[in-house]
């Protein structure tokens, strides 16, 4: 016995938001974060990344410093680049060893961001806060699964390539330009956007063949390689 089909108007509606509840709740996280560093500033100045800091040994700074930003505006074009970067990756890493492994993901693209910025900076004072590269590290790894059902393109792919050419021209114009939407004035770390979009892009690789596996496990054999 067939159903009765659905209301004229309603067939093939789909969600307004159908993002995973992953890169949901790591959006949301920013300005719940932001809300505790206004009402403890301390948070900021402490947890903020100095150059100066690979020169005094302290490394708690490329942990904390992705968890802070410089306003409001700064909150929000991350939030919106995780919750659109973040989507393709957590739909490929499903289940509890997916959550570790995004968040491992995530958590080591800020962490070589702000290296790669205190190493280019090295000998410098300069202060760094955002999660900027953790989501430039998103970005880099939604390239080589946008488009995809469930598998990682090669990383000498052509479209793969052609996107990650364009997202290093816009990144250096931020670069050249001084400042970025939303910075609140303060310079752009275009050099840890940089490190976060290759560590990405590298890492989805070895991550990506895992879960590809798991996914596939019983079903038709993967003729797509994963790089």
């Amino acid at each position: 016995m067939q159903s009765p089909p659905p209301p004229v108007g309603q067939a093939g509606r789909q969600p307004i938001l159908n993002a995973p509840p992953l890169a949901v709740a790591l959006a949301l996280s920013m300005p719940a974060l932001y809300l505790l560093q206004e009402r403890m500033p301390e948070l900021a100045r402490q947890g903020a990344f100095y150059t100066r800091d690979l020169d005094d040994g302290r490394w708690t700074g490329l942990f904390t410093a992705m968890l802070l930003h410089q306003g409001w505006a700064h909150v929000a074009m991350n939030a919106l680049g995780a919750l659109t970067f973040a989507a393709p990756v957590a739909r490929l890493m499903r289940g509890g060893r997916g959550v570790a492994a995004f968040f491992f993901l995530y958590v080591l693209c800020g962490v070589m961001a702000a290296l790669g910025f205190g190493l280019v900076h090295r000998g410098e004072d300069i202060g760094m806060v955002g999660a900027s590269g953790a989501v430039f590290g998103l970005i880099g790894a939604s390239t080589r699964l946008i488009g995809t059902r469930g598998w990682v393109r090669p990383l000498f792919d052509r479209q793969v390539l052609t996107m990650a050419a364009a997202w290093m021209m816009v990144n250096a114009a931020f670069g050249l330009i001084g400042f970025a939407p939303g910075a609140g004035g303060a310079a752009i770390a275009w050099e840890a956007h940089a490190f976060g979009f290759v560590t990405g892009i590298l890492v989805i690789g070895p991550l990506g063949r895992t879960f590809t596996r798991d996914m596939f496990a019983s079903g038709p054999d993967l003729s797509d390689p994963v790089g």
